[in-house]
């Protein structure tokens, strides 16, 4: 979501469209690489601090945007792009995922089915 929206347009005025490649999506761009990476690492506290600094990123930028725009011109003449949304949205998940996977306990190798689930006949 993060990477799709970053090139979407971020902000809609009556002029045109506004692309989050022209500004901060690049960098909302690069935090969702770098969870990409962080989904494919195999240890779990690496692959959970590469996902709250991408939430992190993704969240803290789209509401930078928001609150500038806010403060230069007000709600008057534009309104929030998809792009924006989208990276927004992406982030908040990608929060939920890196609290999941800070909570969630270390998983052990299972070398099978447990002897106590059998049943034994003599």
């Amino acid at each position: 979501m993060v990477a799709f929206g970053s090139f979407l347009p971020w902000i809609d005025t009556a002029v045109g469209s506004v692309s989050g490649a022209r500004g901060a999506g690049l960098w909302t761009f690069y935090a969702a690489m770098l969870g990409l990476a962080g989904a494919l690492v195999p240890m779990r506290r690496l692959a959970a601090v590469q996902a709250a600094v991408f939430a992190a990123v993704a969240v803290a930028v789209p509401v930078w945007q928001v609150v500038h725009l806010l403060t230069l011109v007000g709600m008057n003449g534009w309104v929030p792009g998809p792009g924006l949304v989208l990276v927004l949205g992406g982030g908040v998940l990608g929060g939920s995922a890196a609290a999941q996977l800070f909570r969630a306990p270390a998983t052990t190798m299972s070398t099978g089915p447990s002897t106590s689930s059998r049943t034994r006949r003599d």
